[in-house]
């Protein structure tokens, strides 16, 4: 058993998984990959399992039943992992907007570097995102900003999605207490973990948007984002367990 796992949420992903899949199993040093699938009627999961007799006892998959939200299959994921010995334990999308060779910098910032949390960021060294509209780029910088102001963390990629937890840091936070489903949760997560006093690094990436397969961005998920942020802030205030 590897001691690094990357978490991967799926919905509808079969031009990407196979493929994303082959190039995590690819570095060194060695990674594994846990899929947890929402029940993709495009088979994704039947993908996966065609490719765990090659990658065996390195590619696992966790099925669940309905579509419910990024937040709690990424939950899912943390207390399948938990429930081993991994030590890194990593998120990231299945549609390669997140360069799997940066893995290894991110395992770096909390093998050799002390992080308990490492972030993938796209706004650490300027605005490092391709194929994005100019709308959606300003709309995503500055909904880090915001969320600076209003928790006072300092971390410049508030929203990504691409990051190596310690399984220090997640055994600190109360998973169970985690709220949010959308992109409020990678807030909320980076939030928690700032309140612990976890050392939280970002590691400079590009970000590139998918070229198959469809986003699963929409106004819902936005909105709770946005409200989202002042409700942390607010239980952080008047809950001294909050964290």
């Amino acid at each position: 058993m590897s001691t690094n796992i990357v978490i991967i949420p799926t919905y509808n992903e079969k031009e990407n998984a196979e493929a994303i899949i082959r190039k995590v199993m690819s570095l060194t040093p060695a990674f594994e990959v846990l899929i947890v699938d929402d029940n993709s009627p495009d088979g994704t999961a039947d993908i996966v399992k065609s490719l765990q007799n090659e990658f065996k006892d390195r590619l696992h998959l966790l099925s669940r039943q309905e579509k419910n939200g990024l937040g709690t299959a990424y939950i899912a994921g943390f207390n399948w992992c938990l429930a081993r010995t991994y030590k890194y334990i990593f998120e990231m999308d299945a549609d390669f907007s997140h360069n799997p060779e940066d893995l290894i910098k991110l395992l770096h910032a909390c093998e050799s570097e002390g992080a308990g949390l490492a972030v993938g960021s796209r706004y650490l060294t300027g605005v490092n995102v391709v194929n994005w509209p100019m709308s959606r780029v300003i709309m995503s910088y500055y909904a880090s900003v915001y969320v600076r102001f209003i928790t006072g963390m300092t971390i410049r990629d508030a929203t990504a999605g691409f990051v190596c937890y310690t399984r220090e840091t997640l055994q600190a936070i109360n998973l169970d207490k985690i709220k949010f489903k959308g992109y409020a949760f990678q807030i909320e997560m980076k939030f928690k973990a700032f309140l612990k006093g976890i050392k939280i690094q970002e590691v400079p990436i590009i970000f590139t948007d998918r070229t198959l397969g469809s986003s699963k961005m929409s106004k819902k998920i936005f909105r709770e984002a946005f409200f989202g942020v002042i409700e942390l802030k607010l239980k952080s205030l008047f809950s001294k367990n909050d964290a």
